[in-house]
């Protein structure tokens, strides 16, 4: 299995339970990291103003994807770029120049195809034509997922790529879904606690994330390494912050899995589906 991400802490936010619990099983587990994060905000209050990081940004997040993969028990590959950050303002300033966004996606996509011919999964996870959220890094992990995994099995397409291998199956993370929200939302108020989720719901209509859940993998024994991953990542995630409101236990309840998107399937298999490799493992 590969999931495709666009920056440093993304697998930890998006996935990172199905990644553990598949590891646990013994399956092969690869994250490629399409930038480097160099122009990501620190997100952290309590790190915010720090001169050391605010100057090795780009060191300070490698060792803490270092730190999430480790918990996490993948392995993990840089494709190199470099960040895009996320332009703000109206009108929108320009991507600055050599950034990830602004290569060109054929040749962006070359190097995936690489990656995708050495470790040779059967799945690919990666994000929807949106990104997931409109980060132009995210649109464009999306655009070149989805040129490599049609590349990728094509002897006549990137020959200088390695021995072509043909994915089976193409998934878009789809964890953050109005069902899921809604779910935890109304158990959190039920119980007498306060919910996050609130403003997200009165906006979601506005926001359009509604999707076609097709793949719901239950894990919730994973998401305390869920939370220690997306932890490790201290730059970008502030451990009293709103990532942790929901009490695990409420979690394992009442939405104990993580949800996906087909996308594509070069195989048979019946939707809804619990397992990302359902039509692989019985072939």
């Amino acid at each position: 299995m590969m999931a495709v991400h666009a920056h440093p802490d993304d697998e930890s936010s998006k996935g990172a339970a199905t990644m553990a619990k598949y590891v646990s099983e013994g399956v092969d587990v690869l994250v490629a990291t399409c930038t480097g994060g160099e122009r990501g905000s620190i997100l952290n209050p309590k790190l915010q103003g720090d001169p050391y990081i605010e100057e090795h940004i780009h060191e300070v997040r490698a060792k803490e994807m270092a730190e999430a993969r480790d918990i996490l028990g993948v392995k993990q590959e840089w494709l190199g770029y470099v960040d895009s950050g996320l332009p703000e303002g109206d009108p929108l300033p320009p991507l600055p120049e050599g950034c990830f966004a602004l290569e060109d996606v054929e040749e962006a996509a070359g190097t995936l195809v690489k990656l995708i011919r050495e470790f040779k999964p059967h799945v690919i996870t990666t994000y929807d034509e949106n990104g997931g959220y409109p980060h132009p890094d995210h649109i464009m992990t999306h655009q070149i997922s989805m040129v490599a995994f049609d590349a990728a099995g094509d002897p006549e397409r990137y020959p200088e790529a390695g021995e072509p291998w043909q994915p089976q199956k193409l998934y878009y993370n789809q964890g953050f879904n109005r069902q899921r929200t809604q779910t935890l939302h109304d158990a959190l108020i039920e119980r007498g606690l306060d919910s996050p989720y609130g403003e997200w719901l009165e906006r979601w209509d506005s926001i359009g994330r509604d999707r076609n859940l097709t793949t719901f993998v239950p894990c919730g024994d994973f998401f305390e390494i869920r939370d220690k991953a997306l932890i490790a990542h201290a730059t970008q995630i502030d451990p009293d912050g709103g990532w942790f409101r929901v009490p695990l236990d409420i979690q394992r309840e009442v939405w104990p899995t993580e949800e996906y998107e087909l996308a594509k399937s070069l195989v048979s298999t019946t939707l809804p589906e619990d397992d990302l490799f359902a039509g692989i493992r019985n072939n």
